[in-house]
């Protein structure tokens, strides 16, 4: 990997089709943000790739500067930016997330 902090989060964003940028780890995540977003892709079932911004200040900088999004988490899917906790909470409750997951829309 390239010690470029955009070049690593863009190939990262690409070459997964789901992926987190959080603090921790999904089995330790070390904000409320981050453990809301880690329940909401668990309870989906996604399979994500995840990114502690902890373990690295220059992902951790460059990723807001990346999507041009202040706060972390950030989800990515698909290579497109679709928001943070409470973005990814909205379309949890309308069912929008798991259909771009490719999940079924809750009835």
């Amino acid at each position: 990997m390239t010690d470029d902090p955009q070049a690593r989060i863009d190939g990262l964003v690409k070459s997964n089709d789901i992926v987190l940028f959080m603090k921790g780890s999904p089995l330790f995540p070390q904000c409320g943000f981050s453990s809301r977003a880690i329940a909401i892709l668990n309870h989906l079932g996604a399979e994500f790739e995840s990114v502690d911004v902890l373990q690295d200040q220059g992902v951790r900088q460059g990723i807001k500067a990346y999507s041009d999004w202040p706060t972390i988490p950030q989800l990515y899917v698909n290579g497109e930016f679709i928001g943070g906790s409470d973005i990814m909470m909205e379309m949890y409750e309308s069912g929008e997330l798991a259909e771009l997951l490719g999940g079924e829309k809750p009835e």
